[in-house]
């Protein structure tokens, strides 16, 4: 919580009841300042309705009234100073009933900007639970946490009220969410990694969301038994767990403990994970805004790495859906060279300009290589000569080629928490030549491309994994069919290019014979720079990274995937 400091004159306020205990309320101008705020913002009846941002004077008092009712236990009153009372009503009640929260202390902050509708605060309150399991005995804890609310005019009427997100009443809370104080419908697991030592969300920060899905998945598997928790019951989770459709599951963040009352006993669970390779990880992506990656294994699909720079969000390294850009140019080249639409060495067109469904396409600062080959139009990641072949194409071929070459799109990956296996949907005219580029409507993540990467290395698609398939006897994913040896030895040289001589080169610099690279660049609409993609391989070891804005793939996510190939080898 840290030390708050005094303010001059301060109120007392006398304890409320919340819940049959009392209640402190620091929210320096106490109930009287909630009262003011009520009825503030509009004015009155013989005055014009305010309009424009909340003034200062205003943020202060509507976020100080809203604090001070809803830790008085005035919920009532805490929810007709939000703009949306029926949905604040229903989760501050909640907040007590269900979460079981009790000795509410709310204490503002000061707003990031003197201007600014934000208002951070803090709160520290007391979270018990009543034993209802033969010799349970009741358990209470501490606890507290920083949150946040915004403060926003009414246009019908002028006042200021809080905006009503879940959020204000926690941070990790999201439309749906619940907060729930009980015991733990999953027992809690120890997670090892591939050497038998315990990963912990302390010393790898991004393996958090991870550990928890692995917990939603094995934790009755594992042999362990449910404490008392405080825990984010979530939405999407209870949606997917009823429907068993794989389509809600690659969306689903997993049920998050906050607070342990009185602990279970943890079952064991080996992982893929390298500690070597996973740190590596973590301070790649932490030295980054929005930067996810994932490391694994071709010979076997194991998963050796998966890390984001926002740790505690939404885990982009295996849910994200992203469009990949240039990358994508690897599945696309390999389906080229299978139909003879392109050779190594044989000239292939790159111009600066390609038209094709009414779209008119360019390179990157409209360069163009004339009396090209093929090898050269990929090592420089040249549009045009991919978009020229769109017409030689079905609407469906790319489709096709990335279901059953390399397992994308067909919705049936297990790697042991939630996923999202890519998509690359039918398309015709302008949208299907943008597909074959990395854009139009296919979605991928770093865990998509890195495991692109290692189909390349290998020579066949191995689903990527977390735990072992012999944990669960779990069927793994497989792809209809290989390429070529023709093909593929074409494809590896390609990628090889352009490590050393490409694109990729500088990132890739001194890897090494036994490499292969591929970058990528996707535009995002209303976002200055692009999402930088890259991915690779070295030896026994294949990754992707992206950094959402961080503008060219070699110079954004270069790096990172160059530090977990070496750490991986």
């Amino acid at each position: 919580m840290g030390k708050r400091r005094r303010v001059a004159e301060r109120k007392k306020v006398r304890p409320g009841v919340l819940g049959g205990a009392a209640v402190a309320v620091v929210c320096g101008v106490g109930f009287a300042a909630y009262a003011l705020a009520g009825e503030s913002g509009g004015g009155t009846d013989s005055k014009p309705v305010a309009s424009g941002p909340p003034t200062a004077a205003e943020v202060r008092a509507t976020a100080r009234g809203f604090l001070a009712a809803w830790a008085a236990g005035d919920v009532d009153r805490a929810a007709a100073l939000t703009d949306d009372r029926a949905a604040a009503k229903a989760a501050l009640t909640s907040y007590r009933k269900d979460a079981h929260v009790t000795k509410v202390r709310l204490t503002p902050g000061a707003p990031a900007a003197p201007k600014s509708p934000k208002v951070p605060f803090k709160a520290a309150a007391t979270v018990s639970y009543e034993g209802t399991g033969k010799g349970r005995a009741a358990v209470r804890k501490s606890y507290a946490y920083d949150s946040a609310l915004t403060v926003v005019r009414r246009k019908a009427d002028g006042r200021t009220l809080v905006a009503w997100r879940p959020s204000v009443v926690h941070p990790e809370l999201r439309r749906g969410d619940r907060l729930v104080t009980g015991e733990a419908g999953d027992p809690p697991i120890k997670a090892l990694d591939r050497a038998g030592n315990a990963l912990t969300p302390a010393r790898y920060p991004s393996l958090g969301t991870v550990i928890d899905g692995l917990r939603a998945k094995y934790g009755k598997k594992a042999g362990g038994t449910g404490g008392i928790e405080l825990r984010v019951v979530r939405k999407d989770a209870r949606d997917a767990a009823r429907t068993k459709s794989k389509s809600d599951d690659a969306k689903v963040t997993p049920d998050k403990t906050l607070l342990t009352l009185a602990p279970g006993t943890p079952g064991t669970l080996r992982t893929t994970i390298s500690p070597k390779v996973q740190a590596v990880a973590e301070r790649q992506t932490a030295k980054r805004k929005r930067a996810s990656v994932v490391v694994v294994k071709p010979s076997t699909g194991e998963i050796l790495a998966v890390a984001n720079s926002e740790p505690g969000g939404f885990n982009t390294a295996l849910q994200g859906s992203l469009a990949p850009g240039s990358t994508m140019k690897v599945i696309t080249a390999s389906m080229l060279l299978e139909k003879k639409l392109a050779a190594v060495d044989k000239k292939h067109p790159c111009p600066k300009y390609e038209t094709y469904g009414g779209w008119k396409f360019q390179n990157d600062n409209k360069f163009q290589i004339k009396n090209g080959t093929f090898r050269t139009s990929f090592g420089r990641s040249c549009n045009t000569a991919f978009i020229s072949q769109a017409k030689k194409l079905s609407n469906d071929d790319l489709t096709q080629q990335a279901r059953d070459v390399f397992g994308l799109g067909n919705d049936n990956w297990s790697i042991g928490v939630p996923s999202f296996d890519g998509a690359v949907p039918v398309q015709s005219h302008a949208q299907m030549a943008a597909s074959l580029i990395g854009q139009g409507g296919v979605r991928m993540n770093p865990l998509n491309m890195a495991s692109v990467a290692a189909t390349v290395k290998s020579g066949t698609f191995r689903q990527p994994y977390l735990v072992s398939p012999d944990l669960d006897k779990r069927k793994l994913a497989t792809a209809a069919r290989r390429m070529s040896p023709a093909t593929l030895a074409d494809l590896r040289e390609l990628m090889h290019h352009t490590a050393v001589a490409g694109t990729a080169a500088k990132p890739m610099a001194g890897l090494g014979a036994d490499a292969g690279a591929k970058t990528g660049s996707a535009e995002v609409d209303n976002q200055k720079k692009p999402n930088g993609w890259f991915t690779a391989y070295r030896g026994d070891v294949a990754a992707a990274a992206v950094v959402q804005a961080g503008g060219h793939g070699g110079e954004a996510a270069g790096p990172v995937v160059r530090a977990v190939l070496l750490a991986g080898s």
